[in-house]
Formats: C-alpha cells, structure tokens, sequence
C-alpha cells in the first residue's frame, strides 16, 4: 500500500519538486497550495489530491489535514515548506512585516505540527521535515529577519524530535540553499520594497555581488527534492539533511573550524561590502 506524503506550498519551487518526486516515486501525494490549479503539478494521478491550504489560519489546516486523511486513509509525512523571503535592513523593517514573516515561516510550522501530531501519534509512526534554510547554519548581513525565523524553526525541530521519538515519530530539518531558479525571491520582492534604505546601499550592493560570484554551485529544486526524500524515508536517527553545495559549504565551514575561523571567513565573505559601505 503507498505511504502518503503531504506538503505545505507545492504550487512551485521545492514544495512542487518534492511533490511531483513523491508522486513519481509511488507515493500519495496531498499537494498543498493557498490556491489550488489542476494545472499546479505537471502530472495527474489518482494517488494526487492538490487542496486549498492557508498555513496561517487554523481552520484551513484542520480542514486539509482531514481531507487528506479521508482520501488516503493517513498521513505518514508532512513536509512543511511553505515560506515566504525578506531582505531588508533591520532599522528599516516595519513590525508588520516581521510579523508575517513569522506568521508563515515559524507560527505556522508549528500549527501544522500541532495539528497532524496527534493523528501520527495514533497511528504509532510518522515523520515531520521542516524546511528551513542555510542561513540557519550561516546567517549573513541583510537577511537578520527572515533568519531569525528559520532559526526559530530549527530549535523546535530538534527539540521536538526528542519528544516524539518516545510515540515513533521523526522530527527532521530539511536546510537547502538559494536556488535562483525558483520564485521565491520574485514572490517577495513587493514585501521588500523600501526595506534597504539609502544609506546601506553601497553595502547591499557589495552584499549582492558576492553572492552573485558565490564560492559553490547554488542548490536546486531537484536537490530539495531529493534530500526531502531521504528525510522522509532514512530509518536513521538524522535530524538534519542538506541540500545544495552552497548549504553543504557553510556547514562544513560551520562545524569543521573553531568558531574563530568560522566568524573570520563570513567576515571575510563581506568584507568588500563593508570597505565600499565606508
């Protein structure tokens, strides 16, 4: 009998790569989306239900949860994915603009936690990759709010995978880099308007540069794919599953040095952004 996945805003990027993997793959796929199109996945099959999902409202997903449980029977994982971007100054970042970073980002991984734990817990089995991303390994200048989100999200995830390991269910990260084919950074860019005032701007755009010239190939969607696949299927204790050499660089950088050199080679990484910022 095919297990079934279901996962959190899969209209495009890596939700959708994740999806369509899982559906090529055998599984039943619950492809979730805030507004669903026949057209969203390029396959049909009656193992994918695609459903209407706001990760922010509480009724939709007690509604999506059990609509996908009453076509499948149940729900043994849950990628939540869905997530929005903001690169901004601080100084410069309204509180309703944090606010809904975290709304989506971090408050609404844990609803979907809350919601689909008991029913993992009744059926004794489950697993739960929260995606977050390699600034939560790394975080570098200008994206302060959105790392503070996904970081938020990285602590939940390992404490939760503590306590629930005891009921037979896996708390995992999925941490992926920049994949600058997706369309994440264009579905924010009217969030961020404004957000880089004046005065950072010789130092955002020393930022970009460098990250335009980056040291590593930047992740694709097939590598979250991929790793989300691992996540849902390794039957070992792993918390944490890369994607990306960009991701897989920092992390290196990250837990293979001492601290010192870890904080001297990012500070390296934007020292030309800071020297033009002078």
């Amino acid at each position: 009998m095919p297990r079934t996945i279901l996962v959190t805003g899969a209209s495009s990027g890596y939700g959708k790569a994740t999806a369509e993997l899982f559906l090529d793959r055998g599984w039943n796929v619950i492809a979730t989306m805030r507004r669903p199109q026949a057209t969203a996945l390029s396959a049909s099959s009656d193992r994918l239900k695609i459903l209407p999902l706001d990760v922010t409202d509480a009724a939709s997903i007690g509604h999506a949860i059990a609509e996908g449980i009453g076509a499948f029977g149940s729900i043994d994982v849950l990628v939540n994915n869905a997530g929005i971007g903001l690169a901004s100054a601080v100084e410069a970042t309204p509180d309703h603009v944090i606010r809904e970073v975290f709304e989506t980002n971090t408050f609404a991984v844990f609803a979907m936690c809350q919601a689909i734990i008991p029913h993992m817990r009744e059926q004794g089995r489950g697993t739960i990759v929260n995606v977050t991303s390699n600034v939560a390994i790394a975080p570098m200048p200008l994206v302060a709010v959105y790392a503070a989100s996904k970081c938020a999200v990285d602590g939940f995830t390992e404490s939760l995978s503590y306590e629930l390991a005891p009921f037979g269910i896996r708390a995992r990260l999925l941490e992926p880099g920049y994949a600058p084919t997706t369309n994440f950074t264009a579905n924010g860019m009217p969030r961020m308007e404004g957000l880089i005032p004046e005065d950072y701007g010789a130092f955002a755009q020393g930022c970009f540069a460098k990250m335009a010239h980056y040291p590593s190939d930047y992740c694709t969607e097939a590598e979250v794919a991929e790793a989300a696949f691992a996540a849902a299927t390794d039957d070992s204790r792993a918390i944490r599953f890369l994607a990306g050499a960009d991701t897989k660089l920092l992390a290196q950088l990250r837990w293979s040095t001492s601290e010192d050199q870890y904080l001297a080679k990012m500070r390296e990484m934007f020292e030309p952004a800071t020297q033009s910022a002078a």
